[in-house]
């Protein structure tokens, strides 16, 4: 299985035989994108997997990767999944 939860988008910027690219324009829901896709524009097969992470954890937990909650939960400034992850007390 593989699962395909990136932007639909940005299957057209690969070609057949391509694995990964590098954009100039980042496009896409900034909670549900890879790190060195958000800062950098790099693109591969592994963002698919970033992001499910991200959906997956979202059903674990209850709550939105962007929810206003993670704000004042986690460290100030970081409402990001990961930052909350790092944090397992939240869990509880």
């Amino acid at each position: 299985m593989n699962p395909k939860i990136s932007d639909f988008g940005l299957a057209r910027l690969f070609s057949g035989d391509k694995t990964t690219t590098v954009t100039s324009q980042v496009v896409g829901t900034l909670g549900y994108m890879a790190p060195e896709y958000a800062v950098m524009g790099h693109l591969s097969v592994k963002l698919d997997v970033y992001s499910f992470g991200v959906l997956v954890l979202e059903i674990i937990t209850g709550r939105r990767n962007t929810d206003a909650c993670f704000e004042s939960e986690v460290d100030e400034g970081s409402s990001t999944m990961l930052s909350y992850v790092s944090r397992p007390d939240l869990f509880l």
